[in-house]
C-alpha cells in the first residue's frame, strides 16, 4: 500500500509522498548558500593538515565504526560532544569516536537534531 501524496504548503502542488516540492528544494539551497558565506572555512574551524594527519593516525587504530550494531569501516573521525569552537575539547581524543559515513550522516545526526 503506498502512502498518499500530500500538498505543499508554500505553493500548493500536489507532491508524491516523502518527496520535496521544487520550491521547498530552492528555499533550502538558498538558505543554505546565505549559511557558508559566512561561516569559517574548515581550516578555520581547526580542519586543516594537523586534523587530517591525527584523524588519519586515529582512524588506523581505531578502524571500525563505533555505532552500536554497525561495525563497518569507519571513515570519519566525530567528535561525541559537539565542540562549538572549544579548541581543547576539539583536540581532546577521548572526546573521538570512529564512525562509518553513513552513521554519521544519518543516526549521529539525527540523534544531535534531537538534543
Amino acid at each position: 500500500m503506498s502512502r498518499p501524496p500530500h500538498i505543499c504548503t508554500a505553493c500548493n502542488v500536489i507532491v508524491p509522498h516523502s518527496t520535496r516540492c521544487a520550491c521547498q528544494i530552492a528555499t533550502q539551497r538558498a538558505r543554505n548558500k546565505r549559511h557558508d558565506r559566512t561561516r569559517p572555512t574548515a581550516s578555520q574551524r581547526g580542519y586543516g593538515s594537523a586534523w587530517r594527519k591525527a584523524r588519519d593516525l586515529f582512524l588506523k587504530i581505531n578502524d571500525r565504526c563505533a555505532w552500536p550494531g554497525c561495525g563497518a569501516l569507519a571513515t570519519v573521525v566525530d567528535h561525541i560532544a559537539a565542540h562549538k569552537g572549544d579548541m581543547r575539547l576539539f583536540w581532546d581524543r577521548s572526546n573521538w569516536q570512529p564512525l562509518c559515513t553513513s552513521c554519521h550522516n544519518s543516526k549521529k545526526q539525527r540523534q544531535e537534531r534531537k538534543a
